[in-house]
């Protein structure tokens, strides 16, 4: 079993000023990417109206799997134009770790 995680750092729009705003954005991207059979949530710059942190999981059989789902997971948001993607770390776990 293989396990997969990547963080999106994104820059939201300038008119994302407060909370409200900055879910406007955010949720619509969580729902696109849960579309891959992935866990999704936003898990940092909470405090932060410009910024989010965009957290991705997924669980496969094989690395290559979990490889391209990240991949595709990341096209996905570097896609979206109202959004820009700043930098995504990536981890990739064995059972055998």
């Amino acid at each position: 079993m293989y396990t997969g995680t990547a963080i999106f750092d994104v820059l939201l729009p300038s008119d994302s000023r407060s909370l409200k705003a900055k879910r406007s954005y955010v949720r619509p991207i969580l729902a696109a990417l849960r579309r891959f059979e992935v866990a999704a949530a936003e898990v940092g710059a909470l405090d932060l109206y410009g910024r989010a942190e965009l957290g991705v999981a997924v669980v496969a059989a094989e690395p290559r799997h979990t490889v391209e789902v990240l991949d595709a997971c990341e096209r996905l948001i570097a896609s979206r134009p109202e959004i820009e993607l700043l930098s995504v770390r990536r981890q990739l776990h064995s059972s055998e770790d």
